[in-house]
């Protein structure tokens, strides 16, 4: 299933990504670090939902109190709890 995520005090303005059999695949940021946001977007490719949300939560942005990473987390534990 398709989901699209509206981000918050990022760069990266939004984050779309597929959810199936808790596995998250198919993620692309809308704005943010291009290479970052790449390498995260392969280095995540069919990985467990939990494993993301474990890993990326609470990683920070300078003084921002989020992150790109941490609102992918974000984005995952709110899919998953939706489908709980």
């Amino acid at each position: 299933m398709k989901y699209s995520y509206t981000t918050s005090g990022t760069c990266s303005q939004k984050i779309d990504f597929d959810y199936e059999n808790g596995k998250i695949s198919n993620i692309k940021f809308t704005g943010g670090c291009p290479g970052n946001l790449k390498a995260i977007s392969k280095l995540l490719e069919g990985a467990d939902a939990r494993y993301v949300v474990d890993t990326l939560s609470g990683n920070l942005c300078g003084t921002r109190g989020t992150s790109c990473a941490d609102q992918l987390a974000k984005a995952v534990k709110a899919v998953m709890e939706k489908e709980a």
